[in-house]
């Protein structure tokens, strides 16, 4: 008879830890930011669909409040890379915009900045119950005459 069933392997909390960070899928997140608005939408995928139709409608709101002056026709898709930080703070990283339009209206980028702040609360996206900052691109058309 042998009492080997009994011996227990020492693992440390590190080791645990750090097995399960590997486990992890980084670029998914169990929930994703949103508006309070967001709230009623039945799953996942139609909330992140929610976030997205509200951020795009105020920042082109905000848009159309200024006055914009061009010497020629924009037709453009600004590439916005934002960011959400694990308190809701959303900020802009990097704004992909054509030389023409960069040339044709030199603050653009202040006045998609202006739109951003002026956004209702955001939730932040939610990982394993924990909030965590959440990294983004949203395309926004641009059209001015």
């Amino acid at each position: 008879m042998s009492c080997e069933y009994f011996n227990v392997k020492k693992t440390s909390s590190e080791a645990i830890l750090k097995e399960e960070l590997q486990t992890f899928n980084w670029n998914e997140v169990d929930e994703y930011p949103s508006f309070s608005l967001c709230d009623s939408s039945a799953n996942k995928q139609e909330r992140k669909q929610c976030f997205e139709t509200i951020l795009t409608t105020h920042i082109t709101n905000s848009l159309q409040k200024d006055t914009i002056v061009v010497s020629q026709d924009i037709e453009d898709t600004l590439l916005l890379q934002l960011q959400v930080s694990e308190t809701g703070i959303l900020s802009l990283v990097n704004l992909k915009v054509d030389s023409l339009t960069n040339h044709e209206i030199p603050n653009i980028k202040e006045l998609l900045a202006k739109g951003l702040d002026s956004l209702p609360k955001i939730f932040p996206a939610i990982k394993r119950g924990q909030q965590v900052k959440t990294e983004f691109k949203l395309p926004v058309i641009i059209h001015v005459n």
